[in-house]
């Protein structure tokens, strides 16, 4: 359980051409990323989070089978983490979820994701 002043979240992450590092556990040449637009990016994690959100799709489903993070391996659980730990629009969309809900796409360096608070 998270501590006092730290949240827990599960997200899904896409990489594109902007993202600081082009290759991830199930890309690791980059090519995919490479070739992926930001745009792209922002419309394939739009079409992802109203499939959860309409309850047609599991957002750790979702997340082991498409997210560029390696917390994939975990259905997206990234674990407890405190202010200062994350990028700073990453912890700013956490920390104004209520437990549960999920964000609108955040972007940060690493590329385009959306953040389910879980505790």
């Amino acid at each position: 359980m998270a501590s006092s002043g730290q949240v827990k979240a599960s997200h899904i992450l896409i990489k594109h051409q902007g993202s600081r590092r082009k290759a991830s556990w199930k890309d690791p040449e980059g090519r995919v990323i490479t070739a992926t637009t930001k745009d792209a990016a922002v419309s394939q994690l739009k079409a992802i989070r109203d499939d959860i959100i309409s309850g047609n799709s599991k957002f750790s489903d979702v997340a082991s089978r498409v997210s560029d993070c390696s917390s994939a391996k975990r259905g997206g659980d990234l674990g407890p983490f405190g202010r200062g730990q994350m990028q700073k629009p990453f912890e700013e969309a956490t920390y104004a979820l209520n437990v549960g809900e999920i964000s609108d796409i955040v972007e940060t360096e690493s590329g385009v994701h959306i953040i389910m608070r879980t505790a």
